[in-house]
């Protein structure tokens, strides 16, 4: 998840299984929706009933860097393959709801920046409503993840909810009272672009860094790099070479499971800063409940509860910390899919 692209990352495959063509006479007539989940490497479309059951599924690679002609045409490919996976008739089709990474203009239906792809002003209402005729619903991916929460996973009866997902960047969503916060013409809480005081080299402000440049998957993995480098965590040397890429959530967790120094002190400090940054939205906001998602959350998930409600109790007013609901998030891969379609049909009735 640029910092709201964050979200869970599975092994993908490249592309689709291709699946047999059904008669008509034998598709099944129901109602359904797509809910599409535009990832900075997979693409994923989620058919699912009025009840968010899963009927099928479809993903390839998405190849950002194959350009946003092709993205778009892969798009609607991978639509129709999920349909077809599902074995219904596409005329039951009621909408389509996408979650993208990046920034995007809702009521326009615009993807206006997803750094990680090189994709930029592509209007996604037009193009899915052109190809399907159905309404079209467009969110950036964590605030359509959060909303999933939200309407049918971790917190679902709540009042307020906050949703963290450390990945790549540090994505954020809020749901009040039912709806998503967002601006009047693009998706907001961009908790992890928040400038706190300090510096590192890659500061693009001297004196300043952001939240999520301290508190990523990223960022904890370019630290445990330096920390392979100098002979201060061994196995993860061993098992990765120091390689950027190769250290992942996986890795991470199994360092600190060892209680390497290094490791402790990494996640130690990444997690006081994500603390930090959690307890300026609770003195905004107030959130009722915070869940929390993500590759390194589901690996070492009680650090992330019960460490990080402290160090938001320490940085939040007592009055608005206290009695905070903390819980993982649960629907995992399917999240942004299920959100998506939720706040499409929320929209449309």
């Amino acid at each position: 998840m640029a910092a709201k692209s964050t979200r869970p990352k599975k092994s993908e495959k490249k592309s689709s299984k291709k699946v047999k063509p059904a008669t008509v006479s034998s598709l099944k007539k129901i109602p359904f929706w797509v809910g599409f989940d535009l990832g900075g490497t997979k693409m994923l479309a989620c058919v699912l009933d009025e009840n968010y059951q899963v009927l099928g599924t479809a993903r390839k690679s998405t190849g950002g860097s194959d350009g946003q002609i092709k993205g778009r045409k892969k798009i609607v490919s991978v639509i129709h393959e999920a349909i077809a996976s599902a074995g219904i008739d596409p005329a039951g089709l009621q909408g389509i709801g996408i979650g993208c990474p990046g920034l995007v203009n809702p009521q326009k239906g615009i993807l206006i920046n997803a750094p990680n792809l090189g994709w930029k002003n592509m209007g996604l209402t037009g193009i899915l409503t052109t190809a399907f005729k159905k309404p079209v619903a467009v969110l950036n991916d964590v605030d359509a993840g959060t909303f999933g929460e939200y309407k049918q996973g971790a917190g679902k009866g709540a009042r307020s909810l906050l949703g963290v997902f450390p990945g790549t960047g540090v994505g954020t969503g809020f749901v009040y009272d039912g709806k998503l916060i967002m601006g009047r013409n693009v998706s907001a809480m961009e908790l992890g672009m928040i400038y706190v005081p300090g510096t590192h080299l890659g500061s693009s402000i001297p004196g300043a860094v952001m939240i999520e440049d301290l508190t990523s998957r990223l960022a904890i993995a370019s630290q445990a790099g330096i920390a392979c480098y100098r002979g201060q965590l061994p196995d993860l040397d061993k098992k990765t070479r120091g390689n950027l890429r190769d250290i992942r959530s996986k890795a991470l967790s199994a360092a600190y499971n060892r209680q390497e120094a290094a490791a402790l002190s990494i996640f130690g400090n990444s997690i006081t800063y994500l603390g930090m940054g959690i307890a300026s939205v609770v003195n905004l906001l107030a959130p009722d409940q915070i869940t929390l998602g993500g590759g390194l959350v589901e690996e070492i998930p009680q650090l992330y509860l019960t460490r990080l409600k402290e160090e938001v109790n320490r940085f939040a007013l007592p009055s608005l910390a206290t009695g905070i609901k903390y819980t993982l998030a649960k629907l995992g891969g399917n999240a942004v899919a299920v959100g998506s379609v939720a706040w499409l049909r929320d929209q449309h009735g």
